[in-house]
């Protein structure tokens, strides 16, 4: 019986180069892996899905209005899909993925972040949190050992970033995972060093 699966992690947490060797193990049995990216993760490039240790394979790029069914019909038949940034689906297209596994008995691995750099779920998390048959942490630490649960936007000077758009594509210069209390620690002596206003 084929299942949904959500592989989640923190920045840094090799999710893209996990999906890639995933992708390599199903194509060696002699499989045929269907790899989709949604067309809000152009960072590395379009049609592009790079791992930050070097791996990069050529993936289909889904656009938020298009349908993941219309797609797979269109490609023709495969034995996996494999989706990389699924945190960037739209819940609909997230909704897709449940049928295709249901309609289909196709076996489906969504690789993304759980979260925003603000610990709010992406809407495609959060549909994947509720649909999926498993759910699996990829763990990475913070700097101090701890599990990193956050992903830290960071401004040009490294200070933590605590307003903004949910989405805001960036590299280890953009981000980096950090467990909570790290995180809030370096809020509070952001809001304790920071001058006072005359009044």
């Amino acid at each position: 019986m084929a299942k949904l699966y959500f592989k989640y992690g923190a920045m840094g947490s090799s999710k893209s180069a996990q999906a890639l060797i995933t992708q390599f193990n199903y194509e060696e049995l002699g499989m045929r892996v269907w790899l989709i990216k949604p067309s809000v993760d152009n960072r590395d490039g379009a049609g592009v899905v790079r791992s930050r240790i070097g791996l990069s394979r050529a993936a289909e790029v889904i656009a938020p209005e298009e349908s993941i069914i219309g797609k797979y019909a269109a490609t023709g038949k495969c034995d996996v899909i494999i989706a990389d940034e699924a945190q960037f689906f739209t819940p609909a297209q997230i909704d897709e993925m449940r049928t295709l596994v249901d309609d289909e008995n196709l076996p489906i691995l969504c690789f993304g972040l759980r979260t925003d750099f603000l610990t709010h779920a992406f809407p495609g998390s959060k549909r994947l949190l509720e649909l999926a048959d498993s759910i699996t942490e990829i763990k990475t630490v913070c700097a101090c050992g701890a599990k990193a649960t956050v992903n830290a936007r960071l401004d040009e000077n490294g200070r933590v970033i605590t307003q903004g758009d949910q989405i805001f594509l960036g590299g280890n210069d953009s981000y980096v995972a950090m467990c909570h209390r790290c995180w809030k620690k370096k809020i509070r002596a952001q809001q304790q060093s920071a001058p006072t206003l005359p009044l």
